[in-house]
Formats: C-alpha cells, structure tokens, sequence
C-alpha cells in the first residue's frame, strides 16, 4: 500500500574499505513488509544496486493492491479480495480500483451505464481480424487488436489529459471483452457477435463468446457469476511482469493502448495455453 517516512528508523550503510557511513531511511507501508529508501544511493555513494528480476525492490509507491501470496492475502484499496467477490461485481470493482472507493448506487449506475455503452468496436476493427491467420495464438491477436485501438479512437491518446486518461480506461474496460471474443470467434470461423445492452458484464462476455446465429442463446446466470468471481480476481495483481511493462511503456509518452498491448505481450510470454484451432 502507499508508503510513508518513518523519520525514527534507518538502516547504515558502511563501506568497509574507506569507513564511510550513510543513513537510509526507512517508509513503511500500511501493510506489508518496510522498504529501505535507496534512491540517492548513487548520489551519495556513487554506487548503484543490484537485483535482477525485482526480487527484492520496490519499483513504486501505490495504494492500489496489496497481495502476499504465502498468505493467501489479496486487498483492492484495502479490501480483502474474499468480500469484493461475494459482495460486489467486476464493473464495481473496477470503480473501486480507479477511483480508491466503492461507488454510490447513483455513481455504479452512471460508472455501468459509460461501460456498457462503450462495448462496441468501430466497424473497420472487425476486418483488422482478416489480416491474421485463423490458427493465431490468442494473445497475438490481442496484442495487434488493442495496440491499433489508438489509431481509431484519437479523443483519447493524450495521457497528460485526465480527462483523455479517463476515456481510453473506460473504453479498454468495455471493449476487452468484445476484442477478446471476436478472436475467440474468428480462431472458430464463426460470425462475430455484437454486445448487448440488456446483459451485464460478463454475461455479454459469455454471450459474445458462446451464442450462435442459430438459435437463441440463453446465458446460464451460474456460469456468468462465476465468470464475474474470475474477472474479479484477475482485476489487478500488484506489480507483477506485464503491470509494470504497461508503466514502463507508458512512461516513455505512449498512448494508453500502445502500454496496454505492450502489457498484453509481457503476460503472452506466460506459460502457452492451447490454441484453438477448430474451423467451421
């Protein structure tokens, strides 16, 4: 969680050879393990320090999520993870993640009503699936899909612009499912779906996924609850590889679906899942 100075501790730091001496300071978190302060090191000692892989670094201050997982711990803004999954939805929680607070009935209202009308992709984005192979890895299709996102929605590329910030994280929200599903549909040969209105989150995630022209699809209200349970659980998860890939990315000036697709690569480089080939 967000760190703050503990004026009272510090470590020394001795170097041996010449005797000299620095004091480190020391923040403390609301949770979680404290944090020696190593960031004038090298002006001070003209030295730097060495941890491949973050293994023991903090990389920044947050006071978004908080997980140890030997303890089984998962906190959103100080939520444990077990009561957003039984007491809230993914869309709710996404307002907590943004916003620091679970929102009012009258705030999820307006928050659920901007997601849900963001759902659809721009027409043109549906022929951007034909330029890849119907065997493409998932991830890949993803990760060209999102990044070309900024070459359609311009009012939203400006990260210095909260408002701009704000636009492109409700549309990649609302439009995820539908990116994802139509590769889903195009591995299949199958006939794109468009979202619903009148469904929920993830139920139009199942819908998109699963319905066919055929007949009409009903979504069965267990399936899409536990689908709701998962999304909640993969909302955020600290600092982890692609997390701080998006922040690297983004740093640098990149628009929010450039970071983003960069993000969806790091995680592509996760263990491989099966990839669908079937074709109708």
């Amino acid at each position: 969680m967000k760190n703050k100075d503990v004026a009272e501790h510090t470590f020394t730091l001795t170097n041996n050879d010449t005797g000299e001496s620095w004091e480190l300071p020391v923040l403390e978190g609301s949770v979680g393990p404290r944090v020696i302060d190593v960031r004038r090191l090298y002006a001070d000692t003209g030295h730097f320090t060495y941890d491949p892989g973050f293994t023991s670094t903090g990389s920044c201050q947050s006071g978004i999520t908080y997980i140890d997982g030997d303890k089984g711990e998962l906190l959103y803004r100080g939520y444990p993870i077990e009561q957003l999954a039984v007491e809230s939805d993914y869309v709710e929680t996404c307002y907590l993640l943004i916003y620091g607070e679970l929102p009012t009935h009258e705030q999820k209202a307006k928050f659920n009503h901007r997601i849900t009308y963001h759902t659809m992709l721009h027409e043109q984005i549906h022929k951007f699936y034909q330029g890849f192979r119907r065997d493409s890895h998932p991830m890949a299709v993803m990760v060209g899909v999102v990044g070309a996102l900024a070459a359609f929605y311009h009012d939203s590329t400006d990260i210095n612009d909260p408002q701009h910030r704000f636009v492109a994280s409700t549309r990649m929200i609302a439009k995820m499912p539908t990116i994802a599903a139509n590769a889903l549909r195009y591995s299949q040969g199958m006939p794109f779906v468009y979202p619903r209105n009148d469904l929920n989150y993830a139920e139009n995630f199942l819908y998109m996924m699963f319905s066919t022209p055929c007949e009409e699809y009903h979504v069965n209200p267990i399936l899409a609850r536990a689908m709701d349970r998962i999304l909640i659980l993969h909302a955020d998860h600290e600092q982890n590889a692609s997390t701080s890939t998006v922040r690297l990315a983004s740093s640098s000036g990149a628009n929010p679906f450039a970071s983003i697709s960069a993000g969806i690569s790091c995680l592509g480089g996760a263990p491989p899942m099966a990839v669908p080939t079937k074709q109708s």
